[in-house]
């Protein structure tokens, strides 16, 4: 299936493939048989590297028909068609969650809900935050945003919040397309706030739609890199799939998903993009408004192996907003990532095995969209 693998649906079947083995042989005894498939993995994200670096571009032409669902078009195809019949749309946005880690947690609401469609859709570039979901809640790319909308863009060089204006996001869209609905917006980074949330489901059941953004798989992410502890606790996949779980079940979104069952409601599920694991250090130079991110730099003096990483060296081409004439996207593939030639050594050891999303492998890029309803 990896060297057949020829288009967008090849990769999508594929990747479901290996995150159902990956299930499989947590039960098994066999490391050997893990073994293969981590480096089929590898294989098969060597080659989805190489498919996104021919096709992406192509893309993101508007008359292009054969495309993937992107991350701008989550809301028109995915989301806004649920909208009506006298019952409340809830839309819970879990930021960099995993497909695996999707499918961890669905199978806790089997008898609360059934997965009426459940699909992968494909996050833009970069696969981070900033760009994903400010372009999923405008329905715009980053650059037609920092065009329409200047004041709601915030560069990467600048030291403001990214992502706070995705209300104000939305509600451009809306107005855009000329939808007049009730709705609310909340984005929940601690148990207090999703306590809160909570106590306002009755209000919330009266709106047609609900967008709930929870934070805290990107804060356990960014976690594992900072707290020795956390790395311990989550040192492989199954043992993050395994917190991720842990932190559902005791999670104000599992407890808001059971009041919401005995509801005549309906609920999307999806995310911004995933994340991979890094092993691979890929050495680059660039100077002080350089991006930080470790999967994607942005910036006007890179110095770097075009072979080893994805170029853009016209930005527009990407519809990638730049903050100088001659200002570039350099992209991570597979498990690499990207780090400054001073103190090499020290960053390349200390990154080395944390989770970083903003590049491209099939894990951030493929990400999970499903359509549940109470059973």
């Amino acid at each position: 299936m990896i060297s057949s693998a020829s288009t967008f649906a090849d990769w999508t079947e594929l990747y479901k493939k290996i995150v159902f083995w990956e299930a499989e042989l947590e039960k098994s005894t066999d490391p050997g048989m893990n073994e293969i498939l981590k480096m089929q993995q590898n294989e098969a994200n060597n080659s989805f590297s190489k498919f996104i670096i021919s096709n992406y571009l192509d893309w993101l032409r508007p008359d292009n028909k054969n495309k993937p669902l992107l991350s701008p078009a989550l809301f028109t195809q995915k989301i806004l068609p649920h909208i009506g019949s006298n019952r409340p749309l809830f839309f819970i946005l879990i930021d960099n969650l995993r497909y695996d880690q999707w499918k961890t947690i669905s199978a806790e609401l089997s008898g609360l809900y059934r997965i009426i469609e459940e699909d992968l859709y494909f996050s833009i570039l970069p696969t981070s935050t900033q760009f994903s979901r400010n372009s999923i809640f405008s329905g715009l790319m980053p650059s037609t945003i920092s065009e329409l909308l200047p004041d709601l863009w915030i560069n990467d060089d600048e030291e403001e919040g990214k992502n706070n204006s995705e209300e104000e996001l939305f509600k451009d869209q809306l107005k855009r397309k000329g939808l007049n609905y009730k709705w609310s917006y909340n984005k929940i980074s601690s148990s207090l706030e999703g306590k809160k949330v909570n106590e306002r489901v009755r209000s919330m059941l009266e709106n047609d739609i609900n967008i709930l953004v929870f934070n805290f798989v990107d804060m356990l992410s960014h976690a594992r890199t900072e707290i020795s502890m956390i790395r311990d606790l989550a040192n492989d996949e199954p043992a993050y799939r395994s917190l991720t779980r842990s932190w559902f079940l005791h999670s104000s979104l599992f407890e808001l998903l059971k009041t919401l069952a005995s509801h005549p409601v309906k609920v999307v599920f999806s995310t911004d993009h995933g994340t991979i694991r890094v092993q691979n250090p890929i050495k680059i130079i660039g100077d002080r408004k350089t991006s930080p991110n470790l999967r994607y730099k942005m910036g006007r003096n890179l110095d770097y192996d075009p072979k080893k990483v994805f170029e853009l060296t016209n930005p527009e081409k990407a519809m990638l907003p730049k903050t100088n004439l001659s200002s570039r996207y350099i992209f991570a593939m597979n498990q690499d990532f990207l780090v400054y030639q001073n103190n090499f050594n020290y960053y390349a050891s200390y990154y080395k095995d944390t989770f970083q999303h903003g590049g491209i492998s099939m894990q951030e890029i493929m990400i999970p969209i499903a359509y549940l309803e109470p059973v």
